[in-house]
């Protein structure tokens, strides 16, 4: 089965997060477990993670379908000590609401040098940044969502994921979060079945397709190779609709979370619907 939602709102606790979902007709989500855009935030309560596991197990929402989200704050492979240290502090936190909520994954942007080191030394302090948080927690998995490439980001080539998950010690709990807008404007085509195919094929012999869980399904304002990160409603940029229905006749991604990030939150729930209809 296919499982497609979106990054729904949180306002007003977490545990809100499975009902957003839920109204638009979503059988999978992504939400942020903390503001996304402050370094710190007031721990959960008892009650937000009580009512968040009672409305997920309401709604059907098992951990699998749930991809929680780091801050937009962390940079995992800052080049500078103080700015690695609060982003390793500020990740470890939010590795522990994930496992206070009872979720499995957290999706996180890898980092980025800022040019003042190298890309495999960034890769190298993205790999010890996963390695702390991974060794002081005991079951989320670290998700790592491929970039576009824009400015100094680094993961937008298959081959720095795999170097990333090369370089963390428990391979068990490290995985891959493929956004198509990223991965189309980092270089990979997928506008056709056979370029489509081309890329998965790609994915599996650079990084392996065990490593994949979950994709974020946005189409891209910006054109093939861009390297900038712009979204799109579905069908509706520089992908096209087809891409999409590759990804929905593709069997290797049943029961993955499979969200959107697209523009229009108003739109989420038209969009969920034309994707199953592409299935």
């Amino acid at each position: 089965m296919k499982r497609i939602g979106a990054h729904v709102s949180t306002a007003g606790g977490v545990e809100n997060a499975p009902l957003n979902a839920n109204k638009i007709g979503a059988r999978a989500f992504a939400l942020f477990t903390k503001n996304q855009r402050r370094w710190k935030a007031r721990p959960l309560s008892d009650s937000s993670i009580r009512l968040f596991r009672k409305n997920c197990q309401n709604a059907g929402y098992q951990p699998g379908h749930i991809l929680a989200h780091d801050s937009y704050l962390i940079n995992l492979g800052h080049p500078e000590e103080a700015g690695l240290a609060k982003s390793r502090a500020a990740f470890l936190d939010e590795c522990r609401r994930c496992e206070q909520l009872g979720l499995t994954s957290l999706n996180f942007h890898p980092g980025s040098h800022l040019k003042k080191i190298s890309v495999d030394r960034c890769i190298e302090r993205i790999a010890e940044s996963i390695n702390i948080a991974l060794d002081r927690t005991r079951s989320v998995t670290a998700v790592i969502e491929n970039t576009a490439g824009q400015g100094s980001n680094v993961g937008y080539r298959f081959e720095h994921l795999a170097a990333i998950i090369d370089k963390v010690e428990d391979k068990h709990r490290v995985g891959v979060c493929l956004d198509t807008c990223h991965t189309f404007t980092a270089g990979y085509d997928i506008k056709t079945e056979k370029t489509y195919q081309e890329t998965m094929a790609a994915f599996d012999a650079v990084v392996g397709s065990e490593y994949l869980k979950g994709m974020h399904l946005n189409d891209s304002k910006k054109d093939h190779a861009s390297r900038v990160d712009r979204h799109e409603s579905i069908g509706e940029g520089a992908i096209g609709p087809d891409a999409f229905r590759y990804i929905m006749a593709d069997p290797r991604l049943d029961e993955l979370p499979l969200i959107l990030e697209t523009p229009d939150d108003t739109r989420w729930a038209e969009e969920i619907e034309m994707l199953y209809g592409f299935i």
